[in-house]
């Protein structure tokens, strides 16, 4: 059975969040789309109730779904299933907007830890708007901005076209974030391409994007931010395994997402690992042939201690 991929959109208040659904809503893409939306504000939507926990769906003019629901996202999305398994509606891509102050690792989980949802969804991507104009006060004051960025998997800057220069912001969105790629969106209008088929949450090479590395101190020290984590030797399984549960054991909450591409010592083939807090999986990936082995890792949370993470893993070195 084919999984139904999801994207998450998360971002602050006023970030454009619902003017990039208006235009996701209003293309004729093609794709057949549901989307999960909790404040749909001035978009007027007829409905029509589901099953006995009273979720509002509707499919519109270009094959999208909307639903709206007050409760809990679990009982949307089978709502969404069984709606799809009885044939009243068709689509295999789902959309899920978060609320401006809405943590989104508890959303991320949710795909994880239910045994259906685990089977029928595939968590594609986090997708992060962030607001030229705002952003810098916004996470100053609220470490939730700078948290909804650390999850994503790409980072969609708005009001660029009346916020000036963006490059300190886009340095410290870096900081934050070392692994995921920024674009530009003007008035919700961005090519599709760029928020579906993320792979952010399957087992793959791509660890972190292949662009400058920032090392340096904003003007105020972020609360989350990401560690890049380099090896050149090969570490051993069981001695990699004892570091990343001491990690989990102190950090796992402030842990938000993590990610890597380990050099096994006697094994043929690369590792692979990824993560969001105490949730995480592995798996043996393709040999490294004549590419010289190495080990990446990302590491993105909150106050992470640095020094004691690079420690660690230089301490495998035999």
């Amino acid at each position: 059975m084919t999984q139904i991929a999801v994207t998450l959109l998360t971002g602050f208040l006023g970030a454009g969040k619902t003017t990039l659904l208006r235009h996701i809503l209003d293309e004729q893409h093609g794709f057949k789309i549901a989307v999960i939306e909790n404040e749909f504000g001035e978009v007027s939507i007829d409905t029509q109730l589901v099953g006995d926990r009273a979720t509002q769906i509707k499919t519109l003019t270009n094959g999208c779904i909307c639903c709206s629901k007050s409760n809990e996202l679990e009982d949307a999305l089978l709502d969404l299933l069984d709606a799809r398994d009885r044939g009243d509606i068709e689509f295999d891509r789902l959309i899920i907007e978060c609320t401006g102050m809405a943590d989104p690792g508890p959303i991320v989980q949710t795909f994880f830890s239910h045994e259906i949802l685990c089977e029928r969804y595939l968590l594609d991507g986090v997708i992060a708007l962030v607001d030229a104009v705002h952003a810098e006060d916004q996470m100053n004051q609220f470490t939730l901005a700078q948290s909804q960025v650390g999850y994503a998997d790409r980072i969609l800057l708005t009001k660029t076209d009346v916020a000036g220069d963006t490059q300190k912001l886009r340095e410290r969105l870096a900081r934050i974030n070392a692994r995921a790629p920024i674009h530009t969106v003007t008035h919700g209008e961005i090519d599709l391409n760029q928020l579906f088929n993320t792979n952010g949450f399957m087992l793959e090479e791509n660890v972190i994007q292949p662009k400058p590395r920032f090392h340096f101190m904003v003007e105020k020290q972020n609360d989350i931010s990401s560690i890049v984590v380099e090896l050149d030797y090969p570490v051993d399984i069981s001695d990699v395994s004892r570091v990343m549960e001491n990690l989990l054991l102190d950090f796992a909450d402030k842990l938000l997402r993590y990610k890597g591409m380990l050099w096994i010592d006697g094994e043929p083939n690369r590792l692979l690992f990824q993560g969001v807090q105490r949730l995480y999986s592995a798996d043996w990936d393709r040999p490294w042939g004549e590419e010289p082995p190495h080990s990446t890792m990302v590491f993105i949370g909150v106050q992470l201690p640095e020094d004691d993470i690079r420690a660690a893993f230089a301490g495998l070195k035999r």
